[in-house]
């Protein structure tokens, strides 16, 4: 027969430190003062989510709750040291006692204290995403696999497919059915050089950074004296950004949970917006299903916004099903109404773009307060052509810009070589790309190459070499086909297709850029794209769109002379001895979550662009990018432009198209944008 005691907290006498009621509104004071037991926190976009998480804390201090018995779990280290940062300062005390990091940092902390019981020493080395590779690479090599009989995924690709997996709590041929089909008959293979990995991580006492969580998990599922430590331990759980946790973190925190229940989860549905790495909407969708005793506090003054922006916010996320209705009220004063910018075309877009941000700028907004946003990369091609040629400075949020990225230069470095047999860099670039061929290879082809070109053309200045000899229509052919001596024998097949590559680049009609382009993914390059990166249809359609984006030049030349001139441009200005201090943002909106700006430019708003086309394949995917509008409209503090271009050069099109204007404008009432009505002014006006 067992008996439940009660301990009270203790407290010394005397009234909060705090005056929970005026520091706080009245929906942020509900939440902050939670009796215990689960809650849910829809914290709209703006609303003081990071207030109101701190204030909680403090109180469940000032309540007489250890620090030690409190766990605070983010998605970030700033984030948590952060708030606990505010915390201290807030009642002028140390909480080094208080468990406050990221998911993986306390994974890692707690698997320290008892990795034996898992088969690992306690000095266990975490490898970085680069040790990871290296290591999945090796366990590839060391395999029976035949990976050249065909196109096997690149250690890279093999990592990503083994995070997903565990993350999700689900095997790896799920996940290639789901989201690498291409790669589904070579589902056991994969799953074997997985077991192979998890193995040698064991032998070698090294964990990956996804094993902090899926080890965790094992840690509380296999070892119920743990467990129980842990559940008592943290009588008090808070998960800030929950609409981004997967699945596995989830199953983490609903354990931790299970015997006080004290949990609260702090998120905005409408802002889940990464469906796409593992992150699972149902959790904060699901949450008072699983918790039925939970209570639900919404969240809704926003203090980022003018009226007129949120009310564009509050009409963008209304067409989704799935999800807890609010509406964001104001706290700011009125402002303009958000803009609907018809233009022409992208260039017209781009030159809009421009001249609105410098005007604003001399009206007394920085640069760095602007931002302009966009649903892929390459919705900025022309947009970076237009600041580049007015010396407008920029910064990528990726850190990479459009031209400088691997797969663009992949396919830049052919045509280049096409023009230039001299070219050493786009030849070894080039035959990197194939397999079985390293440095060591590249080098001795590269010799072989330069020795056999030569012969068909050799230096205008070389007054003893011998004469050429019958001009050869395919000499970059002839030439790699003379070397083929020198090819690894395991790169031979490889080899012969890039001659017939190269053989059909050299006789295109016109040497037309975009027509090689396309020439180039057809022939194969779209398959290494699928074998070496994750991302791979993003990247897919980078180079479908810079393929539209050359029908604008007839000569090669010249449209290789615009991407030299535009790289050189971007190495200066990217040198930090010469950064520009004021540089207008440009971001995709994923990597504009969490951030704000005074202006915001939304840009390539067309049905198929944004929302993306294969997104609109499941109702889900829609819903994903009707949040992603939401997430995109809330960064703008002051103004908003959103902009469509009426037509668009397309891959594989021989014209221009015209493009609709995407769905969720149509969901925004007219009434709430201003039109704007763009004209060219006269040449002599």
């Amino acid at each position: 027969m067992s008996r439940d005691y009660i301990l009270q907290p203790f407290r010394t006498a005397g009234r909060l430190q705090l005056d929970y009621a005026r520091e706080l509104n009245a929906q942020q004071h509900a939440a902050v003062t939670a009796p215990p037991g689960p809650a849910l926190v829809i914290a709209g976009a703006g609303s003081g989510k990071t207030r109101t998480l701190t204030y909680r804390v403090a109180f469940l201090l000032e309540n007489g709750v250890p620090p030690e018995r409190i766990l605070l779990l983010t998605f970030t280290n700033k984030a948590a040291r952060e708030m606990m940062r505010r915390v201290a300062t807030l009642l002028g005390q140390e909480l080094a006692a208080l468990w406050g990091g990221t998911f993986h940092a306390i994974g890692n902390r707690i698997l320290r204290a008892h990795a034996p019981l898992l088969g690992a020493a306690r000095d266990f080395s975490i490898l970085d995403r680069e040790d990871a590779k290296h290591l999945i690479s090796t366990c590839v090599t060391e395999s029976a696999l035949d990976t050249k009989a065909t196109r096997f995924p690149k250690a890279e690709v093999l990592g990503d497919i083994f995070s997903l997996a565990i993350n999700t709590r689900q095997s790896v041929g799920q996940i290639l059915e789901e989201h690498y089909g291409y790669f589904t008959p070579l589902a056991s293979s994969v799953a074997a050089i997985q077991r192979r990995y998890i193995e040698r991580k064991r032998a070698t006492n090294v964990m990956d950074f996804d094993d902090l969580l899926g080890l965790w998990l094992q840690l509380l599922q296999e070892h119920p004296d743990v467990c129980e430590h842990y559940q008592r331990r943290f009588q008090f759980i808070l998960v800030d950004e929950y609409q981004d946790t997967n699945k596995l973190q989830s199953d983490v925190i609903d354990l931790l949970a299970a015997r006080h229940h004290n949990l609260m989860v702090v998120g905005d549905d409408a802002q889940s917006i990464y469906g796409w790495r593992g992150a699972n909407f149902q959790n904060i969708l699901r949450f008072p299903e699983r918790y039925p005793e939970a209570r639900v506090y919404k969240i809704e003054t926003n203090y980022r916004s003018t009226p007129e922006i949120l009310r564009v916010a509050n009409a963008a996320i209304t067409g989704n099903a799935n999800q807890f209705v609010k509406a964001l009220a104001p706290a700011r004063p009125a402002g303009p109404r958000p803009a609907w910018v018809v233009c022409t075309d992208a260039a017209q877009q781009a030159a809009f773009v421009a001249q609105r941000v410098l005007e604003l700028r001399e009206a007394g907004t920085a640069l760095e307060s602007m931002a302009v946003l966009y649903r892929s990369h390459f919705h900025a091609l022309e947009l970076q052509l237009e600041l580049t040629r007015r010396n407008i400075p920029f910064s990528i949020t990726s850190g990479i810009r459009f031209f400088e990225q691997a797969h663009i230069k992949d396919v830049a470095a052919y045509l280049k070589l096409v023009t230039n047999l001299r070219d050493e860099l786009s030849f070894k670039r080039i035959v990197q790309q194939l397999s079985g061929v390293g440095r060591k290879s590249a080098e001795k082809l590269w010799r072989a190459f330069q020795a056999a070109a030569e012969k068909l053309s050799p230096p205008a200045a070389s007054q003893t070499a011998p004469q050429p000899e019958t001009p050869n229509r395919n000499p970059l052919a002839t030439a790699l086909q003379r070397c083929a001596s020198a090819v690894p024998k395991k790169a031979a097949t490889a080899w012969a297709q890039l001659v017939a590559t190269l053989a059909q680049l050299e006789t295109v009609d016109g040497r037309a850029p975009a027509a090689m382009i396309e020439l180039v993914l057809e022939a194969g390059y779209e398959d290494y794209l699928k074998a070496a990166y994750p991302n791979y249809r993003s990247r897919l359609e980078d180079l479908e769109q810079l393929a539209a984006f050359a029908q604008q030049f007839e000569e090669l030349n010249d449209f290789l002379t615009q991407l030299a001139l535009l790289t050189n441009v971007e190495a200066e200005t990217d040198a930090p001895a010469n950064r520009d201090p004021e540089q207008l943002r440009l971001s995709t909106i994923h990597q504009a979550k969490g951030l704000e700006f005074d202006v915001v430019f939304l840009i390539m708003l067309c049905d198929g662009l944004f929302p993306a086309a294969r997104a609109l394949e499941t109702a889900d995917g829609e819903e994903e990018e009707r949040r992603l509008m939401y997430v995109a409209i809330t960064r703008a503090r002051n103004e908003l432009y959103l902009c469509y271009p009426l037509i668009r050069a397309t891959h594989g099109a021989s014209g221009d198209f015209m493009q609709k204007p995407s769905r969720f404008i149509g969901e925004i009432p007219e009434a709430l944008l201003e039109d704007w009505q763009l004209h060219t002014a006269h040449p002599f006006s």
